[in-house]
């Protein structure tokens, strides 16, 4: 073959594979036999190997893997990734078709079902048709960058097919492990002595975060499209840079025919997938896919139903990081039986003394369970559980191990009572349970060797007073070695006596107490959080802070005027008076301000507020200044920051890859604002 032809060769092995893989995956109808597929793709590797300048990024060969990478970057999603809420009987989801027929005022309207895939969910962006990003859920706002990884999925096209489609369309969807594959490779693992996988979605995740690409691609996944993220089109201004605006013309209003247009173009759609005419259709699709859980190639741990008029669903809007408008119909959990064979009591951080039953393992929903939680004594009294006794253990929506019943029938003659003890099992202090509640908690405080290291590690977290290079195991450590018994023994901590500890050298020692020396200095609300009391988190920290101005004023406030905070109810209260009232925990907090410090909160007259009454949105990364800090600056100043754009707001901060809501601000005709903007403001008012 003469090199003038190659090009032409290269272009006619793309369009055969990608046609033989489309066939295979998404058709479900292949046209030739695996031994001419295995030919076409040889003959194109060894043409690239010898002609590097041929091979592209949407090549059929970019599905074998390719270089090792040495860590996984972050994408910010344009359009949040949103998980879904569950229901676990008819009754539950009887109640969610009405509260949706509550909010649309109408009983008509079709829904779009699906077999809920236990496998991951990801994002795929194709720009001019070309894949170009691949990144998973994540938090829902940042994932990892996938994408060479998920070159390697077989089903999921480099290159869309057909002519019609947008400039970037994002794709969502869930990469799974086929049964086949997982028996085969856990099949293979034992031949070679190695660590089996416990599930298919397990088995799934791993091969998703291989560094080396080649390693998923031996891995056999597969994907199935179960909906859109963004949508849009590139804009090329005078200066050559490009934007992207949503296309809503390509968009049909339809969840079901979306999916087809997502699957005309190349990319495998669920064939259980079923449009129905109502809601009353629902329990009848439920059941099948129940009856037919054990023949699909596929693990599924429930049913997906989604309004599928789109119009509706962004009526129905969403409640926190879920949507209105879809819900996942879980499968009743899977139940083994097994042996209590013991009970034994943990203390967590607040003193809660919680009772853990310790089983003979047990192989169910996918892992292997030996522990399960029993809650509190109220609970052991309804179960009328004893040790000894036989259990059917669930795993409770397929993740939390859970004991459902006792098997009266086979209770041993040895079967004996659950004692709960009258004292700390960790510290022999007294133990009580409040009224109205079935918790028993003990009341050594942070005389508690178990609250006491749980107390520490709260105090130093990340969202406290965040201790650099201070980890659960070193704080373990420094108890167990008693250098440390409060949280202000934290401070007295010396180079030499940390690098005399095992596993610490020199340099860890030093940025040990580099770290406690910086976290000297912190904010009000940040110190009440770190206190860990009950109930307080970091919203109600920063509203006492904000209402008291001050910390002894909080430490001496009433029940009565801590109940004007706002998001301080009448438990909120009693736990802040009974933590202060407590003499060890005073203690420890007037040792604390002696070696803590923390800046005055100022607080302006409604006239000294420049931007009273304005609504900003952030949106993108701030290279600057973090996104809290720009909050709480311009909040200083009397603005509302709001999550969300809309003809209401004044100013949207636009950081780097600004995404829709930059896209709708600029639709709405809203002042965007770059950082050096917002900072060239903030400063102006002396927020800075």
């Amino acid at each position: 073959m003469q090199n003038t032809l190659l090009p032409e060769r290269v272009k006619e092995l793309h369009q055969l594979i990608n046609q033989y893989n489309h066939q295979y995956y998404v058709l479900d109808e292949p046209t030739v036999p695996d031994a001419e597929y295995d030919r076409l793709m040889k003959e194109l590797i060894q043409i690239e190997k010898e002609n590097p300048a041929l091979k592209t990024i949407d090549s059929p060969s970019q599905k074998v893997g390719g270089e090792a990478l040495k860590a996984f970057t972050q994408v910010t999603h344009q359009i949040p990734m949103l998980s879904l809420d569950n229901v676990f009987s008819k009754e539950e989801w009887d109640a969610f078709v009405k509260r949706i027929v509550d909010r649309i005022h109408q009983n008509d309207f079709k829904l779009c079902a699906e077999p809920k895939l236990d496998g991951l969910a990801v994002s795929l962006r194709y720009e001019k048709g070309v894949l170009v990003q691949a990144a998973t859920r994540g938090d829902g706002s940042v994932g990892e960058n996938i994408t060479e990884n998920v070159r390697t999925i077989k089903c999921i096209p480099l290159t869309l097919t057909g002519e019609e489609y947008p400039d970037v369309l994002e794709v969502r969807g869930e990469v799974f492990m086929p049964k086949a594959s997982f028996e085969k490779l856990n099949e293979n693992a034992i031949k070679k002595g190695e660590k089996t996988f416990a599930n298919p979605r397990n088995a799934a995740a791993g091969s998703l975060r291989q560094l080396d690409s080649k390693i998923t691609s031996k891995r056999n996944l597969a994907f199935y499209a179960y909906g859109l993220g963004f949508v849009g089109n590139m804009i090329e201004n005078a200066n050559g840079e490009v934007t992207t605006v949503e296309n809503t013309e390509w968009l049909v209003n339809s969840h079901h025919q979306r999916l087809c247009q997502v699957k005309a173009l190349g990319l495998p759609m669920c064939p259980e997938v079923q449009l129905l005419d109502g809601s009353d259709d629902c329990e009848a699709f439920y059941q099948h896919i129940l009856s037919s859980r054990e023949s699909l190639s596929y693990e599924i741990d429930g049913t997906v139903l989604k309004v599928d008029d789109i119009e509706l669903q962004q009526k129905l809007g969403f409640v926190a990081k879920a949507p209105r408008w879809a819900m996942a119909y879980k499968f009743p959990a899977q139940e083994e039986l097994t042996i209590l064979e013991d009970v034994e009591f943990q203390v967590g951080r607040t003193g809660a003394i919680t009772p853990v039953a310790r089983l003979k393992p047990v192989f169910v929903g996918g892992v292997t369970v030996s522990n399960a939680t029993l809650h509190n004594q109220d609970e052991i009294e309804r179960l009328g559980i004893k040790i000894n006794d036989t259990v059917i253990i669930r795993r409770a929506g397929d993740v939390i191990p859970q004991i459902v019943s006792v098997v009266a029938d086979k209770r041993p003659d040895n079967a004996t009572d659950i004692v709960f003890p009258n004292s700390c099992p960790v510290c022999d202090s007294a133990v009580l349970k409040a009224e109205g509640e079935a918790v028993l908690r003990c009341t050594g405080g942070l005389f508690c060797g178990a609250q006491r290291k749980e107390a520490i590690k709260h105090f130093a977290s990340r969202k406290a007073i965040d201790v650099d290079g201070l980890g659960d195991k070193l704080v373990e450590q420094l108890v167990d070695e008693k250098l440390i018994a409060t949280p202000a023994d934290l401070f007295r901590l010396t180079e030499l006596s940390v690098s005399t500890m095992e596993r610490m050298g020199q340099k860890s020692a030093s940025n040990l107490i580099n770290g406690l020396e910086k976290a000297r200095v912190t904010t009000l609300p940040k110190f009440i959080y770190s206190l860990g009391i009950r109930e307080v988190g970091e919203t109600t920290a920063s509203n006492l802070a904000q209402h008291f101005l001050t910390f002894d004023a909080i430490k001496s406030a009433s029940e009565e005027e801590l109940q004007n905070v706002p998001d301080v109810g009448v438990i909120v209260a009693k736990n802040i008076i009974n933590f202060f009232k407590q003499a060890h925990n005073v203690e420890v907090v007037n040792d604390l301000e002696t070696i803590m410090s923390w800046p005055e909160i100022k607080v302006l007259a409604a006239d000294e507020q420049p931007l009273l009454d304005q609504t900003f949105v952030l949106t993108g990364t701030l290279s600057q200044m973090g996104r809290n800090e720009a909050k709480s600056a311009l909040q200083s100043l009397g603005a509302k920051v709001s999550g969300s754009v809309s003809a209401k707001t004044h100013y949207l901060v636009a950081g780097e890859k600004a995404g829709s809501k930059l896209t709708k601000a600029q639709g709405l005709g809203v002042e965007v604002l770059t950082e050096d903007d917002l900072i060239s403001l903030l400063n102006t008012h002396g927020a800075l």
